[in-house]
């Protein structure tokens, strides 16, 4: 495996991060064991979670697994930089009219704890906004997340789903108050889906955020099966199928010619963007983590990488020159 830093902190994860969001919903609490540990034999140990996984009535399901398998010992907690997310509602929490989506001093608080509880430690590594706040000043969010990294709950502050104009704001707000302000960007970006090469990236960049793409496949569109089209497909999946059908098959068929899989390659293809810390796999099955590990090893040509940008062509360049002299 191999590690990077996270932005421009001292902290030091895998290039792979291990995203816990099918744990409960899809795949049992035997599977999800054996899949963590064969994350940490492989030198995975960046984890990935949200207070909200766990499906739709068992919000929280996926930390009370993840707290679980940390208390079997072994050290699994301290081999581990857990990242967990708050802004969403929750199922057991009593927050009455403070309940819906969104973001509070009150509800970090809260939130916090209850991960907390629910993953059986008394600190995470990384605690990321899981979207843009609109309503409430930066003063009020830093000013939480400014005691929670005091109290020792919260080892660095992330964000996810901001656009490139919520990053700066944010970073120049913490600066005001002396805190270290965001350290990551948790974003989707994939081959299919390059907006974030206009701004995002460039303003993680700049302010040293590290970046966490998540959908790495598109929700499997980008996998080794994604033609075949076996299994329930949703409309919408269906939709994007159909729509991207010509791209993929060129896809399948570049893939076949360097002799890799389409999800390795994929995966392989995020490695070699410089901004990227570590795009987050989400394994059903040990077996299917075991597929995705040889990804650190596999160095795409630049030949391959033109044939891709044909293929799935991005803005080319950061705004405002993707579209403006």
């Amino acid at each position: 495996m191999e590690y990077a830093y996270l932005g421009r902190t001292g902290l030091r994860v895998s290039r792979l991060c291990l995203g816990t969001m099918n744990f409960g919903p899809t795949t049992d609490e035997q599977e999800s064991f054996r899949i963590m540990d064969a994350a940490l034999d492989a030198g995975i140990n960046f984890f990935d979670t949200a207070n909200v996984y766990g499906g739709l009535g068992h919000r929280g399901r996926t930390e009370e697994i993840v707290g679980r398998w940390f208390k079997q010992g072994g050290n699994r907690r301290e081999k581990v930089v857990l990242a967990t997310k708050v802004y969403n509602i929750m199922d057991d929490e009593n927050d009455g009219p403070n309940a819906p989506a969104g973001l509070s001093a009150y509800k970090i608080r809260r939130h916090l704890d209850g991960s907390l509880r629910r993953l059986q430690t008394d600190h995470v590594e990384l605690y990321q906004m899981h979207h843009i706040e609109r309503h409430a000043t930066w003063d009020e969010l830093w000013g939480a997340f400014e005691v929670a990294v005091n109290q020792g709950k919260v080892g660095y502050v992330g964000s996810s789903n901001f656009a490139g104009w919520h990053i700066s704001v944010a970073q120049a707000a913490a600066k005001e108050r002396h805190f270290l302000g965001l350290v990551s960007e948790q974003h989707i970006y994939n081959l299919l889906r390059r907006e974030p090469e206009y701004e995002v990236l460039p303003s993680a960049e700049f302010h040293g955020l590290g970046v966490i793409p998540w959908s790495p496949l598109m929700g499997g569109l980008l996998g080794r099966h994604a033609l075949e089209r076996t299994g329930v497909r949703s409309t919408r999946s269906e939709e994007l199928f159909q729509k991207h059908r010509s791209q993929l098959e060129q896809f399948a068929l570049l893939c076949q010619d360097i002799g890799e899989p389409q999800d390795v390659v994929a995966l392989a293809w995020l490695l070699t963007n410089p901004t990227v810390t570590a795009p987050i796999i989400g394994p059903r099955t040990a077996e299917q983590l075991t597929e995705s590990l040889r990804v650190v090893d596999v160095k795409l040509t630049v030949d391959v990488l033109q044939k891709l940008d044909e293929i799935f062509p991005g803005p080319g360049k950061p705004a405002p020159e993707a579209y403006a002299w």
